[in-house]
Order: C-alpha cells, then structure tokens, then sequence
C-alpha cells in the first residue's frame, strides 16, 4: 500500500487525477521515460515546433534534476528527538519522534545513530527520506552524508514531478545523482483494496544515473487492469527533460479506410544539441510497408526542417509513392534574410490516400518557393527590397479539377514606409513579376506574361481622442506584356489608376449597466468617403487578384479586390456605427455590436462580382461579437439585402462553456443559392462518478463525449464529422475517436483512433488528440499540460 504522502496535484474533474507529464527526472521515469523533442502524435502527425538550442546553450547531461537524495557537505547537521544521548566525537544515539535535517534532506525515524567521525547515519522504524518532494518511506535506511550514498529497505516512494510511485525491495543510493532499485514497481494511481492498481509497471531492477540523464530498467512488465500488456527484459530513457535518442512507444491505426490497420515504431535520434531525427517504420495492412523520417536542426542563423514519407510499393496502386517537405530560413551577418518552402508529391491521389501528411489548409497545392530579402531603418520608417520564385505542385482530381495558379519567376520589388514632414505617411511598393503556367489544363486560355506595378499613397492621419480623420491619395500603376493576346487582341498595355478617400470617426463614451454589472459603454460612428474613377480594365489578366469577402473590415476598403490587376471604381460613402460594452477596472471587451452600408453616387462598372451595377445601395452588413454573461459566447455577422428584403448571408456561431471541459459550440452559415450548413462541436460529461473515490479507494471515473458533425442542409447530409468518448479514470484515460473526412462529392476517409494514457508514464496507441483540438472548439485536454512529450524506450 502506498503511505499517506502528500497528495500529487489534481485536476479539475470531478475524480482526483494526478498532473503527471513532466519528465521523470526525479526518479522512476521508467518504461517510457520522456524525450521532450520526440513526436509523441500519431505517426501520421505533424511535428511541433523544435526546441532545439545552439551548441553554446546545450549542456547535454547537465540539466540539474532534483537529486534524489540533497544533503549538501557544507550545511551543517540538525537533530532533534524526544531524547538525544551523545558522546562528543563519537556517536549520538536519538529516540522518538527523530529528525535529522541537512541542506535540503529531511530524515525522520522512530530511532537513529549518527557515527560522527564516518557521518553516517542509521535510522529504523517508520523511516522516511524527503528530499525537493521526492520521499522515499521505509523500515532501515543507511546514509552516509557526504558522499551520499546508503540505502532505504522496503521502501515506498513518491516523486512529485511526476506525482506517482510505488514500492520495492531495496533502493541503494549509489550518489548524489545515482539510485538502484530492486523489485520495484510504478504507478500513479491509488491502489485499490486488493492491492492491484488501475495500471503499473513492474521491474527486477531499475538503475537511474541523472548526470549521465539515463535510466535502465530490467525485466519490466506494464499491467493495466490487472492484465500484462507490454513486456520488455530491457530497456532505457532519459531521466529529464533533456533530449535522448530511443524508440518510441508504438503507434496503432486501428482502422483506416484507405490504409487498413497500421503499426508504427519511431526512432528519434538526437545526434547532436542542436540536431535530431525521426525515423519511423510503419506497416499497413492494405499498403505494405513505408517509412516516414523528419531532420530538423538549428544554427544560430539558420533552422529548418526535412520531412520525407516513402512507400515503396503501394499494393493498392503498384506503384512507388512519396511525399517530402523541406523549410529552411536564415539570416547572413549583413542583414539579408532567406527563405525555402517545398513540398512535392509523387501522383494526384495522394493527398486523398495520405491526407494526414500534408497541410490541411491546401492538401492539393503544394508551394515550391523560394526568397531573399533585406531591410533597412529609413529615418522614421522602413524600407525593404525582396526578390521570390514561386512556383506549385497541384494534385488535380477529374471529378473536382481545380484552377492551376500562376507561377512567379521571379518576383522582384522593394517596399517603402515613411512618417515624413507634418506627421504625412508615406507608403510606396514596386515590383516586377514574371507569371507563368505549368500542367495547363486543356482549354486554359489564360494569358502569360510580366507585369511591373507601382503602388503608391500619401496620407496624414489626425487623433483628437474623442474622434480620428485620414484623407488620403493613393494610386495603382501597371504595366503588362503579355505571351499571348489578351482579350482585346493586345499583347502590352498600361493604366494609372488614382484613389482618394477619407476616413473618419467620433468616439463616444458613457457609463452604462448591464444584468447587474457596470461598464464603459462607447459609440463610435464612422463614416469612409471613396472617389475612384472608372478605367477599362476588363481586357487585362487577372495573374494575382480576387474578389474581397464583404466583411466588417472590407467594407471599408478602398478597393474591392485583392491583388494588383483590378481596381473596383467607386464614387461612394460608407457609413457605419458600432458600440462596445467594456469592463472599466481591467479594459475586457465584453460584447461589440456594428453596422455598415456602403451608398454610391453613380452607377459602378467594375465590381467584386465581375459585374456593373446600377444599384446605390449595397447590402447591410450587421454584426455582433463578446460575451452574453459569463458561459455564452457569440459571433455573428448579418448580410441584408435591401431589394430581396431579405438576409443573403449570414454566420451565426454560438459556444456555451460553464466550466472546463464543459464545452458546446455551433456555427450556421448560410449564403443564398450556394450553400447552407450546419456545425456542432461538444466536449461534454456524460457520466460522472461524483466527484470522490469509494470507500476501497477506486476512482468513479468520468465520460466525456467528443466531436464535431458538420451537416449540409442544402445536400441533406453528413460531410466531415468527428465522434468520440473520453474515460478518465483519474490515473489513465481511454479515448476512441471516429473521423470521417470528404474528399469528393462521393468519397471519405473514415478512421478510428483508441488510445490509452497512463498518466504519469504514456500514451499508446493512436492519438487523436491533435485532430480534436483542431476542430472542436474549445476543447481542453483531460490534462492540460503546456507540452506532453512522448516516451522513449531503448528495447
């Protein structure tokens, strides 16, 4: 049974559950000790970022863990007991209620002899060891107190950076920095009535040496629920949290569609500070075998990283399929910056067969770039040229082709800021492209080319607290030359295309209450006035440029279009109002509230739709964001339509969290015609074992239901979903999670993850932990650490 020590840190559920991710550096780390710069995810997971250090920061092996025993030589020995017998020089003899302090080791016992001349100290009955929170409990203990060595006999231990332990035979302290256990076992969780824990580990021996940052352990066994699930006659791991190279518990793909089962065993090789490797086996049950491999390293001024996956022969295609991804940035002494961005694929399907390894924003577009630039202080701005090669891997797909972008080789150009004579801002930015088309689809008539621009503006802001005023003049220049014909049979042509607008606002503020509670309530008006003269442009081609989004930010825009080869003409004010309810004693933003139209003077001939327009009057844009008291949160933006009277757009989004891990959140987004969705995300108890452990000592564990289903009203069906349970047990957690993820108008990868975290030790099998804080809004891991590196195990 475990001594009453302490009780380790709990979380906020309702069942007691110790914080245990931190390394194991204090003591048992164990089977699967932790490697803080290894992955940790599913193998199919992205690395996060590195945190790596020069060479001149690393201090391999000398991460100052707690020591287990920390009597330091220079502090002097304090003893008190009920009675205290001495004979000077020699030996003290203490009886009842003894404790022996030195340094930061406190030493408590029913009896003690302290031979005086050897300092070695002899204790029985009730024996207990503290040292920085680590205790180790037991019946005889012998230390000598300058070369701390000795040792405990059938001792209990407890280690508070992990906030689990056990018991075992005998541990020797071998040095300051040095343990020895024999017939120990390790776990976090409470023992139940027959002594069998919800999960433990078992080993014959167990060595930790913290200079050294490694532990081995010997014929060890991992029990869950009474039953051996993992057996290994060795094995090894770092005893900190610095880096260690080892093997990493295994990955298991229960099911995926498109790969079947899956294993996986990573190796991460950490062969120098300041540089490590990922290497990883897996095995698919309808794919064959692969192997995927991550290097990063960091200079003082240069870090990137290379990624590669490679399947030699892919049963389902026959064929040799790969993906590789590669970053790198840096700095030279002189102030010049570089970049490098790749990623390439071997064929089209691939982002449907390995969607987990590529960018989830555009699996199918695949930046190959690369870029130089420099920067300079200018007086009171800023100026910078730059030059770039852009260029993409697109992943077509016959049902759902996509356009191919244009490629950029190169792209050259400088960019000035500038606060100038009576506070006026100048801003002013040229560049030179050249675009091109590479696997042009067949009937793509769009033109290649070079195109220079220059975009230039002065202006001169005013702030006179209680409102604000900015004229400005800004102009668009450009110029083409064209391959082939533009729609006007030209090869070459140029506009000059000139903008002045003003913008304006008035602030307003008055106390207010809401439900009970005082606030800082503002209205703040805002009026934005834009001349832009008509100039044909419909024969130009559009190599960089899109039409805006109509939001709260663009409708005060003085372009409709992003990008250089459209400038919408406009002759028009916008006029708008929003109010803030603000908390006065910490300036929190509670609930903003807005709205916006734009009224045109005449008729416009380009607009974001490709269209003219005879109408004056744009659509209400009206939308709301903060707080509706303390658990409900809102976001939601209105587009009205004034002729259809009638909204043609809107998202509505609503999240109501009371407590942690107590989360509902929904979205409805609507657009007139085009689609109509719905989106529910959760994180929700569903059973709770009240808060307490049962009368033997088990824990009544919690439920929690996990997920995210986004409903297609318009089609009347499920497009990407995610479902899953969460038991946390207080000392383990069991996770299964269900993805479902389209990939055409017809097809979907479906894939179930189970994974099981032993806290204060691993996590194994696949995990889903990843994709749910990715699409469930906010969502709490059951243990909210900073970072929870994976183990390493040495087999």
């Amino acid at each position: 049974m475990f001594l009453p020590l302490p009780a380790p840190r709990r979380s906020r559920r309702l069942c007691p559950a110790p914080f245990a991710w931190l390394p194991l550096a204090a003591g048992l780390a164990l089977a699967f000790g932790v490697a803080p710069l290894a992955w940790g995810q599913s193998t199919a997971a992205a690395l996060p970022a590195p945190a790596l250090t020069t060479p001149a920061q690393s201090r391999p092996g000398k991460v100052n863990p707690q020591p287990p025993i920390d009597g330091s030589s220079d502090s002097p020995v304090q003893l008190t007991a009920r009675e205290v017998h001495s004979q000077l020089n020699q030996e003290t003899q203490a009886l009842g209620d003894v404790e022996l302090r030195r340094g930061g080791l406190l030493l408590t016992s029913d009896t003690l002899r302290y031979l005086q001349a050897q300092r070695l100290v002899m204790a029985s009955g009730q024996v207990r060891l503290s040292s920085g929170g680590d205790m180790f409990n037991g019946e005889q203990a012998q230390l000598l107190l300058d070369s701390h060595t000795g040792y405990v006999t059938e001792p209990t231990y407890y280690f508070a950076r992990t906030a689990a332990g056990g018991n075992a035979r005998r541990i020797d302290f071998t040095g300051p920095q040095q343990l020895t256990a024999y017939n120990a076992n390790y776990s976090s969780c409470t023992r139940e009535a027959d002594g069998e824990p919800g999960w433990e580990l078992r080993m014959d021996k167990l060595d930790l040496d913290f200079d050294a940052n490694e532990g081995k352990a010997t014929g060890a066994v991992l029990r869950f629920l009474g039953v051996p699930i993992l057996a290994l006659p060795s094995m090894s791991f770092p005893t900190s949290d610095a880096a260690k190279s080892g093997w990493l518990p295994p990955t298991i793909d229960f099911f995926d569609s498109r790969g079947g089962f899956g294993f996986s065993v990573p190796y991460y090789w950490r062969f120098a500070p300041n540089y490590d490797l990922m290497l990883t086996p897996v095995l698919s049950s309808r794919r064959g075998t692969a192997l995927r491999s991550e290097f990063r390293y960091l200079q003082p001024n240069d870090s990137g990283r290379l990624e590669l996956h490679w399947v030699p022969e892919d049963r389902t295609t026959d064929t040799r399929r790969y993906s590789v991804q590669a970053e790198h940035e840096g700095a030279l002494d002189n102030g010049v910056r570089y970049e490098l961005a790749y990623e390439d694929a071997s064929d089209d399907r691939y982002w449907k067969d390995f969607s987990r390894l590529l960018p989830s924003l555009a699996p199918r577009l695949l930046p190959q770039q690369a870029g130089v630039w420099r920067s300079w202080a200018v007086d009171q701005g800023n100026l910078s040229v730059y030059a770039r090669v852009q260029d993409w891997r697109v992943l077509q797909d016959v049902d759902t082709p996509i356009e191919v972008p244009y490629q950029r080789a190169p792209q050259i150009g400088a960019r000035l800021s500038n606060v100038g004579w009576q506070s006026l801002r100048f801003d002013l930015e040229t560049e030179a492209n050249r675009f091109t088309l590479n696997d042009r689809a067949a009937g793509d008539t769009r033109p290649q080319g070079s195109r220079v621009h220059a975009l230039g503006a002065v202006a001169r802001p005013y702030d006179f607290g209680w409102g604000w005023l900015t004229p400005r003049l800004a102009v668009n220049a450009a110029a083409y030359d064209t391959d082939e014909p533009m729609t006007d049979g030209r090869t070459r042509a140029h506009r000059v295309i000139p903008t002045a607008s003003i913008d304006g606002g008035l602030r307003f503020e008055r106390d207010s209450t809401w439900f009970g509670t005082r606030f800082v309530q503002t209205l703040e008006p805002r009026l934005h006035y834009l001349n832009t003269p008509t100039h044909g442009q419909d024969a130009l081609p559009l190599f960089d440029t899109a039409a805006s989004d109509f939001n709260s930010l663009s409708i005060y825009a003085d372009n409709e279009f992003t990008g250089i080869d459209r400038v919408s003409d406009a002759h028009q004010i916008t006029l708008g109002a929003s109010t803030r309810w603000i908390e006065p004693d910490t300036g929190v933003e509670r609930f903003s509230l807005g709205a916006a139209q734009r009224f045109q003077f005449r008729d416009q001939k380009l607009t974001a739709d490709g269209q003219a327009s005879d109408n004056h009057v744009s659509d209400l844009l009206v939308f709301a964001a903060g707080r509706l008291g303390q658990d409900w949160r809102t976001d939601t933006t209105l587009q009205y339509n004034p002729d259809l009277g009638r909204t043609v757009r809107s998202i509505i989004s609503m999240r109501y969290n009371p407590a942690p891990f107590h989360t509902l959140a929904g979205t409805y987004r609507y657009s007139r015609g085009l689609s109509e969705q719905f989106e529910l995300g959760y994180q929700w108890p569903l059973f709770s074992g009240k808060g307490a452990q049962t009368a033997d000592g088990s824990c009544q564990g919690t439920l929690y239901g996990v997920g995210r289903v986004n409903y297609s009203l318009k089609d009347h069906r499920t497009t990407d979903s995610i479902v899953g349970l969460e038991y946390d047990a207080g000392c383990w957690i069991a996770r299964v999670v269900a993805e479902r993820v389209s990939t055409g108008q017809s097809e979907a990868t479906k894939r179930l993850m189970i994974q099981l975290e032993l806290v204060g030790l691993s996590r194994l099998g696949s995990n889903p932990l990843q994709v749910l804080k990715d699409n469930i809004p906010g969502y709490r891991l059951l243990r909210d650490d900073n970072a929870a590196p994976p183990s390493t195990v040495n087999p």
